[in-house]
């Protein structure tokens, strides 16, 4: 049986070697305006340094501190707006999720998901977050271009926030949009721990009457004895039997957008960590064979399950707009609202040109806007977690009539699907025009075997970044996908212009298939210490994440 080492711990022990490096910035008149006390001490097991010098603690000073000067200058830019502020617990709590079922977790105060921040493009947020849990953690601002020092990546941008200690976030915000936030600390994210950030337009060039924000999750903490912690030692073992990258997941037919797919059969009813939620046979064509690694037994839509749906009313012909987030561990999930027609108007927080559809993919941590008009009745919204033959559920009423099934399928599923490639920027985001000063080559490594999931075929064990840009160049990421899996890649602090094409939506993150290929291009005109990762939680833990840093400039 081999050891399991977080992520975290190797982590910890690279911020342990550093010092003062990376977060000397975290503390002092450089955290911008944000407080902290209490933190927990960095520990864990050292790690060997890779070959690229990743964790050489000596090397962080040539690279811009998360709270130094420059980022200092990047905010004073976007700051000026009024302070929006706000305060939030993160603490054990008893979640009742419908239908009967009620589970010990974590979450922001008592609600799942958390409450839902709403402020205006222009203010400054600033957020205080008091740590009722066990133990420490964090807040990451998912999609936003904020400043470094308030990235909430513990060893990196911050020190942890220990148990029982308080940190203030303060940030200006400068894009509208949809966004959320939750923790980078370990599996955290798989409980309770989230909730959306709405970023209003002043000047608004929607028309709609209404708006609903729905966030779908795959839940299984605190269901017959699971944990997120628990799955991730489980996944870590690896496949075993000797079986070889992407073995044992095949085989067991496609759910497409309704069937059964065979689930993990094997039980262990007499383990305290709960049974094997180990995927088995979850297929999906449209991911490109494999659909995930963890067996949810519970699929939500805004903290319910589809025996007792969240229920969404309005009035027949209203325009209403669905803010659209997959909070998900380990989930794709393909959603579609019966009887209507979706017009996408956003992705990731950024305006596309209008787009068409009846049904959408999103991978974990991706999000859209869409517009529909209301109909004359009651109608399902569905959320298939595609690949694993199981759905989320809640319901437009607008009328009278009997409310759906908890496993209704509407047909707009099996109809038009729209993926992200398809979509093309808002002339008013569209990327300009540039060649690349730099490009960057990234490849996917790893595989269920071992689960040793990577990039570039060496876990990120924390300390100084592997890449490195220079403030104003345009950067082109190009990942090659090695591995027989896809994967959600999302990059911290920027947004990229997705495709090989001029036009492509404005992202923070997009899908990459099993030996697929995705290039992104990005304006490095946001100093500091950035992560890429991949969004599925378990392989991002097990070491799929790296980071890259902009480089101090001569004199600075």
């Amino acid at each position: 049986m081999r050891t399991h080492i977080t992520r975290r711990s190797l982590v910890g022990a690279s911020l342990a070697l550093a010092g003062t490096g990376a977060l000397a910035a975290c503390s002092g008149s450089d955290s911008g305006g944000g407080g902290h006390a209490g933190h927990g001490s960095p520990g864990g097991k050292s790690a060997a340094p890779d070959a690229k010098g990743a964790r050489d603690p000596g090397r962080l000073k040539d690279f811009v501190s998360p709270g130094g000067p420059e980022v200092r200058a990047a905010e004073a830019k976007r700051a000026g707006g009024p302070e929006r502020r706000v305060r939030l617990t993160a603490t054990p709590a008893t979640l009742e999720l419908g239908g009967g079922l009620t589970v010990r977790s974590w979450a922001y105060g008592d609600r799942l998901p958390g409450r839902e921040v709403r402020a205006t493009a222009g203010d400054t947020l600033a957020l205080t977050l008091a740590n009722n849990l066990p133990e420490s953690t964090s807040l990451h601002w998912h999609g936003l271009a904020l400043r470094n020092d308030m990235d909430g990546v513990p060893g990196l941008t911050q020190r942890p926030i220990a148990a029982g200690a308080e940190f203030t976030y303060r940030f200006a915000l400068s894009d509208p949009g949809t966004y959320w936030f939750h923790p980078h600390s370990g599996v955290q994210q798989d409980r309770g721990l989230y909730a959306p950030l709405i970023v209003e337009d002043p000047k608004e060039p929607l028309a709609y009457d209404k708006e609903w924000v729905i966030v779908l999750d795959d839940w299984v903490d605190g269901v017959d004895g699971s944990t997120p912690d628990a799955v991730l030692a489980e996944l870590s073992e690896g496949m075993g039997m000797g079986m070889g990258e992407g073995e044992g997941t095949g085989g067991g037919g496609h759910e497409g957008h309704g069937g059964m797919a065979p689930m993990s059969a094997r039980e262990n009813p007499g383990d305290p960590k709960g049974p094997s939620r180990m995927m088995m046979g979850a297929r999906s064509d449209l991911l490109g064979g494999d659909a995930g690694d963890v067996a949810y037994p519970h699929y939500l839509v805004n903290g319910r399950t589809p025996k007792d749906p969240e229920v969404f009313t309005a009035r027949p012909g209203d325009r209403i707009r669905l803010r659209i987030v997959n909070a998900g561990g380990d989930t794709a999930f393909r959603v579609a609202l019966g009887g209507h027609e979706l017009t996408v108007t956003h992705t990731d927080g950024f305006p596309v040109r209008h787009a068409r559809t009846d049904a959408l993919l999103l991978g974990m941590g991706e999000r859209y806007d869409v517009l529909v008009t209301a109909g004359d009745g009651v109608f399902p919204f569905t959320a298939v977690a595609e690949g694993k033959g199981a759905s989320a559920l809640a319901v437009l009423r607008t009328g009278g009539g009997s409310p759906p099934g908890a496993r209704t399928r509407p047909r707009e599923l099996s109809r038009r699907l729209l993926t992200a490639d398809r979509l093309r920027a808002d002339d008013s985001v569209a990327l300009p025009r540039r060649t690349p000063d730099r490009t960057v080559g990234i490849e996917l490594t790893g595989g269920m075997a071992a689960y040793d999931w990577a990039f570039d075929g060496t876990p990120w064990a924390g300390g100084a970044p592997r890449y490195e840009v220079r403030s104003g160049e345009r950067v082109r990421l190009v990942f090659r996908n090695t591995t027989t899996m896809w994967h959600p890649l999302h990059l911290h602090g920027h947004t990229f212009a997705l495709g090989d094409t001029p036009g492509g939506a404005r992202k923070d993150t997009a899908v990459i298939l099993p030996n697929g290929r995705l290039t992104a291009d990005f304006d490095a005109d946001n100093p500091g210490l950035w992560m890429i990762h991949c969004h599925n939680v378990y392989h991002a833990e097990a070491g799929m994440m790296t980071a890259f840093g902009y480089r101090r400039e001569r004199g600075a």
